[in-house]
Parts: structure tokens; sequence; C-alpha cells
């Protein structure tokens, strides 16, 4: 992985319980660190991977870079990269105006995966045009955002020490399995509501 000199400053994580947007003005905090990622670990019977919450502090470099902030995802991992990143939907599920997806993130020109997850959007919050874009499964969410210029804040509830199984494996292209770095974050819109709840797990340094 390629240092870019990207902002490493902690970000606050604000608790969960206090954020706008819930119907009852809190944001309620997911039941199992792994969300949404274990929405399909769940539905297809597979035994959710191990993980723990550690604080921003416990995470190592490079991992602090790409993960320890309050910017989005996808423009910190093409500045990090040096390439343009392009979605792998692995699988989706569409529930009302939810759509849930598992994903890989992976470079454009070295094909290389940089992120695995699963996200929640809630598209009823989004303009029509990027409500098809998002339909669309192409797209990185970030990417979305961007060139929307929709507004909006990052705020991480966690971060994350976990162990790969199969299907992170897989994902990432991992011969063995290994102990990975992630974090659940959530965006929100400038009026309150949620647009999306993401759980993000990079690849070993060097990947």
């Amino acid at each position: 992985m390629r240092n870019s000199g990207l902002d490493t400053s902690e970000c606050v994580i604000a608790p969960a319980a206090s954020n706008p947007g819930h119907p009852n003005g809190r944001h309620e905090p997911a039941e199992h660190v792994l969300f949404p990622l274990d929405e399909f670990y769940l539905a297809a019977g597979r035994v959710i991977p191990e993980a723990e919450v550690i604080s921003g502090e416990a995470v190592p470099e490079p991992y602090r870079t790409l993960l320890v902030h309050i910017r989005d995802m996808t423009p910190t991992l093409e500045a990090f990269h040096g390439e343009q990143i392009h979605l792998r939907v692995l699988e989706r599920r569409v529930e009302g105006d939810r759509m849930m997806r598992c994903v890989a993130l992976t470079t454009d020109e070295t094909e290389r995966p940089v992120e695995f997850g699963a996200i929640v959007i809630h598209c009823a919050e989004f303009p029509p045009d990027a409500q098809a874009v998002v339909m669309e499964c192409r797209t990185p969410l970030g990417t979305i955002l961007r060139d929307f210029r929709i507004e909006h804040t990052s705020r991480p509830e966690a971060f994350l020490r976990v162990a790969s199984d199969g299907l992170i494996g897989e994902a990432l292209g991992l011969a063995q399995p290994q102990e990975l770095y992630g974090r659940r974050n959530v965006l929100w819109s400038n009026d309150g509501k949620v647009l999306a709840e993401v759980l993000e797990i990079l690849p070993p340094a060097g990947k």
C-alpha cells in the first residue's frame, strides 16, 4: 500500500444513542458488531466471523490512516492507492426502500481488492437521479455522493478487529485466515436522516 499523506487525525465517535434521525430522536446501535454484514450471514446460515470492537488508537497503521477519520471511504481509498475504484456486488437484496449489498471494492487498473463489506442504503433519502444510479449497483456509494454533490456527514460508530473466514478471504484474495481491521460507519444527511449504514473491512497491508 502506498502512503499518500492522508490526514490521520482521530475522529470522535458519537454515542449511537445520541445521534438524531431515529423516529425517537435516536439512531439505535446495531445488535452485532458486524452489522449489516451479519444479515447476509444469517440469511445464508453461515457462522458470523469473530470480531471485536477496539479503540481508534488501537488500530495500527496503515489501517488507522484509512479508517480512523470522518471522510468517505471511497475517495480515501482512491487517494491512498492512486487509482479509481469500482464496485463488485457479491449479493444484494431490496427490502422496501432499503438496498442491502455485500460488496468488494477493487482498483480499476490493477484489479486489487481494497475493501470488503456490506451496506444498507436508504434509497428514499436520495434524489431520484441518484436513486437510479444506486439501483444499478455499478458505482460505489462514495462516488455517487460526490458526483451528485449530496451533502452529508460520516460518523463512525466502531472500529473493529475481524478474523477473516472463507467468504471474506475469497473476496479479498487471501490464501489463509488473517486478522483484519475495519469500521462500522453511518452516513447522515444534513437534515438528520440516515443515508446509509456501512461495514468496511480492509485487506492486509501490502495485499
